[in-house]
């Protein structure tokens, strides 16, 4: 199977979604290193870091390749968040799965799509964010329900929360606790 994965976040590996993503990537390499895994990381800073993540994950799961482009992430934001164009198999190739990360969600062109919802906290609690944010945040989840088969979330009360405020039917939702390192 030819797994693509977002890495883009990895670059913030200390904490979040960064952290988040990097766990995950490692176990997941760790535990089926048969697969292909097509990695993509859009930075226009962060190119070492990137390359640096995917010799590590090499060493375990040879069958991998990067597609690190010179593309600041605020492109890529607007890109697929706004406009939604430019498939992700346009920089990857054909793929069987990809997995988003960040609600940063580019057009599928047929691939099946999964990302995480980590938590709703904008909507649940409007008062205590500036409506920049529950905007941006709407706009990037949008597209990241639409097209995705499956979203992982990180606890019942966030699978809960994406119900009730999203309206997302519960077939579409996997709990995945975030594990730790």
């Amino acid at each position: 199977m030819r797994i693509g994965i977002d890495i883009s976040q990895v670059v913030y590996e200390g904490f979040g979604v960064g952290r988040y993503v990097k766990e995950m990537v490692l176990s997941m390499t760790r535990l089926a290193p048969e697969h292909e895994y097509v990695f993509f990381g859009g930075t226009l800073r962060q190119k070492k870091a990137l390359s640096r993540f995917v010799n590590l994950v090499q060493k375990h799961a040879p069958q991998t390749r990067s597609i690190i482009v010179p593309i600041p992430p605020t492109l890529l934001t607007f890109l697929w968040n706004v406009l939604h164009i430019v498939p992700i198999t346009w920089f990857t190739g054909p793929l069987d799965v990809f997995w988003s990360s960040d609600w940063t969600q580019p057009p599928l062109g047929g691939v099946v799509g999964m990302t995480t919802i980590h938590d709703v906290s904008f909507l649940r609690f409007p008062d205590s964010f500036p409506e920049v944010i529950i905007r941006t945040q709407k706009q990037r989840l949008k597209h990241a329900i639409k097209e995705n088969a499956l979203i992982l979330c990180d606890s019942e009360a966030t699978k809960k929360d994406v119900i009730e405020l999203l309206h997302v039917q519960e077939r579409k939702l996997l709990v995945v606790y975030p594990g730790y390192n």
